[in-house]
């Protein structure tokens, strides 16, 4: 195939093409639950004061519309125009009664915006299948009319939608229907886009719940942060304790003895300091590597690109690394993207059974993006148990997000992102590690 047309195909037609089955997919989506979901809704709330039916009714049919409307939500990233979820958390008191759990929907601001877009909802989302139905209109015109006439012309009647009462009108279908196959895939985008532009002014958090779910992400984040530095403190005060710390009162004993010694058995005393001066130096060597797991003093020696650089050396499998920063990230970034780098490499290691792997670090839109990847047998999750869990609590405590791509049979492609500017460069570019 000629390269121009390759670039019509790719271009032109597959996104056309693409656009008009997501049209019939929202459309059946929206006419057949929209319609369905006002409903019921409707019937629940006019069923409140009968018995106080709805006050049970109705929080079960707004689990039912959230649920359809958070489809609608995932399906928005089709067009780049993602929508985020708006809704308050369920109370802890809110489950256990009927009355609260309702007063809880009612209260939720969300709950009536989710109410005010169905029927806006079905109308907008119907328009999507307009797209899809040109196209197939227009595919019949090129393809069904002349192969009908290719095999037998007498058949030129039988046109399932076309009116081909004539051998002329068959004649002129095709290029009749290469317009409005052209049409149809010119115009399918559009009217998706528009019909989850249209959504996000009644589906989008409102200014007062991006707020609200903003101060919960922070209270999360900052509740896994302090639970994350008290168990820090407590694992270098037991390294301490159990390492450096005994080692250190065990020296002080051998210099004690050592010093009764040094008058009556000068030759004893000279044993007793030749082992405190070995102690001293695993002593030594213990605070240092404690110290690394504070603060790594490559970070400081030779800068992200280089300690990543370090990690790679360090693992026993080809690493193919690619850093390409134009500056530092501010210390306290640097060292949470140093170990969520370490802590992936340390997966694919022990879990992956890969025989490569690879690390790309990117600065891009005030975002810094690290992608660690391995070609092993798949099958990461961060719930697995796998250290990811922990490598997603590091990074939300700086805004910062993981995602994992692990697929039977592999790759796994974890991707992290923790927003940051960069400084001046202090080390040097870096170069792939094999």
């Amino acid at each position: 195939m000629d390269s121009s047309v390759r670039a019509v195909v790719r271009q032109q037609i597959r996104p056309g093409a693409l656009a008009a089955v997501q049209g019939l997919a929202v459309a059946l989506l929206s006419l057949t639950t929209n319609a369905v979901l006002f409903a019921l809704s409707v019937v629940s709330l006019a069923l409140i004061p009968v018995f106080g039916i709805g006050f049970a009714l109705f929080p079960a049919v707004t689990v039912l519309v959230r649920l359809s409307l958070r489809l609608q939500r995932r399906l928005s990233r089709w067009c780049g125009l993602p929508i985020a979820t708006p809704y308050r958390p369920v109370p802890a008191d809110a489950q256990l009664g009927t009355w609260k759990r309702f007063r809880w929907v009612v209260g939720d601001s969300a709950t009536w915006r989710d109410f005010a877009w169905l029927i806006p909802g079905a109308f907008t989302g119907g328009a999507c299948l307009f797209g899809f139905v040109l196209v197939a209109y227009g595919l019949e015109g090129v393809l069904f009319v002349p192969l009908v006439l290719y095999l037998n012309v007498d058949w030129y009647g039988y046109g399932l939608f076309w009116p081909m009462d004539n051998i002329l009108k068959a004649l002129l279908s095709a290029p009749q229907g290469w317009l409005i196959l052209f049409g149809g895939l010119a115009v399918a985008p559009w009217l998706v886009w528009l019909h989850f532009r249209f959504a996000g002014f009644f589906l989008t958090p409102t200014r007062a719940q991006e707020l609200a779910l903003r101060v919960r992400h922070l209270a999360a984040t900052r509740a896994d942060t302090i639970d994350t530095q008290a168990a820090e403190l407590r694992r270098i005060e037991r390294d301490l304790h159990d390492g450096a710390q005994a080692r250190l009162v065990a020296l002080r004993m051998s210099i004690g003895l050592a010093e009764q010694l040094l008058a009556d058995d000068p030759a004893a005393a000279q044993r007793l300091l030749t082992e405190a001066q070995e102690a001293s130096g695993h002593a030594l060597a213990e605070l240092r590597h404690l110290v690394r797991g504070i603060y790594p003093p490559v970070l400081a020696e030779r800068g992200l690109d280089g300690a990543v650089q370090a990690l790679a050396l360090a693992v026993p499998l080809p690493v193919d690394v690619d850093v390409r920063l134009p500056g530092s990230p501010p210390a306290a970034v640097e060292s949470a993207a140093y170990f969520a780098v370490a802590e992936a490499l340390t997966n694919v290691t022990k879990h992956s059974g890969a025989a490569r792997a690879w690390i790309r670090l990117r600065h891009h839109d005030g975002s810094l993006t690290m992608v660690v990847g391995d070609d092993g047998h798949g099958g990461a999750t961060p719930d697995a148990g796998t250290g990811l869990a922990g490598v997603r609590r590091r990074l939300a405590a700086f805004d910062g997000t993981m995602s994992v791509t692990s697929p039977p049979g592999g790759p796994t492609v974890v991707t992290m992102e923790l927003p940051c500017e960069l400084s001046s460069r202090r080390t040097s570019p870096s170069s792939g590690t094999g």
